[in-house]
């Protein structure tokens, strides 16, 4: 799909920001725009040059209820600007760049992240003192080190929504389990200590320091080392329903599924999921037969478990077809079973609705010169370079996070957005002509 404009040409970056940003009234009901002072490559996540400490930033987002947002606020939108709904609520120095950060479902004050090195990170960011980020200081030390992969584990990284469980995948080709409950820790239940369950030692390592003295932090050893993947494992996921089941993609062009009561080897193994390598994988939460990849093909597939392959070259439900470049980041809606997002290389952010393949469809953010393809029906524009990483709010299913790598054309670090696209593009049709009804009623009725 391209951007057009009146003779059938490409926009430029540019030219496509500027009529998103003409459209944005129209399009959202929220809005937050926040100019990073340093890239980041997941949405909490933060790199710097060497001049400041590379940091873990927890912050939180004031975000208004549907309908009630200031047009204001939408209309004063200004992409250079930090927004003033986003206010930083913690700093934690982190030892290297954050490539990838995850909330475990239990406990939101629990995350993990990933860094240039073997290790998993385990962070309580409620007891983690605030620092400082200057030059020279020390780093915070993690509350857990997970230990296991013989290379750098960089990107794939996933918590379990059932179990404390912890997943990596890495340049050893490997996929790596964890259970934070391996360990004596106040992390592990409300009540403190908990006996350990004998799958992983703990002991001691090295990690860092802190603003009084270095000290070290306590690591777990692995529940279970999966090998099966030719090339480096780019992401994992587990299944919703089972903390033994998981899914991991590869640079190998593999969607390999596990289950860890059967052992280490692969259960299946799709040899060819996409034609090229595999960036990013989610396994649908309300309906677990359906797992969305995405891959350097520029292209999303959408499998259904039942029936993966057909003679072990991947067979998909259907093929997504909306982005220009490398697909960077994929994610099931949690709250609509056929909802899901895709973000890329190319600086969009895709909102896409499998049952609407066949059917009539908005087209919200889209010319008609060029209609969007089978199944997507948002286009958020509003990146100038890739999209790195983006989510869903699960107690808020409309309003998206998503942050990109654009330094060069934002002047800073990176941007990051909170938005919520207006409800009328998705609630039902017979629902908006509805309420379009009743709105035309009331205004002939307050008319002269």
């Amino acid at each position: 799909m391209k951007d057009r404009d009146g003779k059938g040409e490409r926009l430029s970056v540019d030219d496509r920001y500027n009529q998103w940003k003409s459209l944005v009234p129209v399009l959202y009901d929220w809005l937050a725009n926040h100019n990073l002072v340093w890239p980041s490559l997941s949405c909490r996540g933060a790199k710097t040059d060497g001049s400041v400490p590379n940091t873990l930033v927890i912050a939180n987002c004031e975000i208004v209820k549907p309908r009630v947002a200031a047009a204001e606020h939408i209309s004063q939108f200004n992409e250079e600007a930090r927004s003033p709904f986003v206010k930083k609520f913690k700093t934690i120095i982190h030892p290297g760049e954050v490539n990838r950060i995850r909330e475990l479902p239990q406990n939101s004050k629990i995350v993990a992240t990933h860094t240039d090195s073997p290790d998993v990170l385990i962070w309580d960011v409620e007891t983690q003192p605030n620092r400082h980020a200057v030059l020279g200081a020390s780093e915070s030390r993690p509350d857990l080190i997970l230990t296991g992969h013989k290379d750098n584990a960089e990107f794939a990284l996933a918590m379990c929504p059932t179990e404390p469980f912890v997943l990596s995948g890495g340049k050893d080709k490997s996929v790596v389990l964890w259970s934070i409950h391996d360990h004596i820790s106040t992390l592990a239940t409300d009540q403190g200590a908990t006996k350990s369950s004998g799958y992983g030692g703990a002991k001691s390592t090295k990690a860092g320091g802190s603003d009084d003295k270095a000290t070290d932090s306590p690591t777990i050893q692995a529940r279970g080392i999966f090998q099966g993947h030719e090339d480096t494992v780019e992401d994992v996921q587990f299944c919703p329903s089972s903390a033994q089941e998981f899914c991991s993609v590869g640079d190998d062009s593999c969607l390999i599924l596990w289950d860890a009561r059967t052992g280490t080897a692969p259960v299946v193994k799709v040899e060819k999921a996409h034609d090229a390598d595999l960036h990013c994988v989610d396994w649908n939460p309300l309906d677990v037969n359906f797992i969305l990849t995405g891959s350097a093909d520029n292209t999303v597939r959408m499998f259904d478990r039942r029936s993966l392959s057909s003679g072990g070259v991947g067979s998909p439900v259907h093929i997504f077809e909306g982005h220009e470049a490398a697909v960077l980041c994929v994610q099931w809606s949690p709250d609509k079973a056929s909802v899901f997002g895709s973000s890329a290389e190319d600086g969009i952010l895709n909102i896409w609705d499998h049952e609407m393949i066949g059917k009539k469809q908005g087209d919200a953010g889209f010319e008609a010169s060029d209609p969007p393809p089978p199944g997507l029906f948002f286009r958020h524009s509003g990146h100038r370079d890739k999209v790195v990483d983006f989510h869903f709010n699960s107690s808020d299913p409309w309003t998206i996070v998503s942050v990109s790598d654009d330094g060069e054309s934002t002047g800073g670090g990176g941007t990051l957005q909170i938005w919520r696209m207006m409800d009328l593009i998705y609630r039902p049709e017979d629902e908006v002509l509805t309420e379009l009804d009743k709105f035309k009623s009331h205004m002939l009725t307050c008319s002269p």
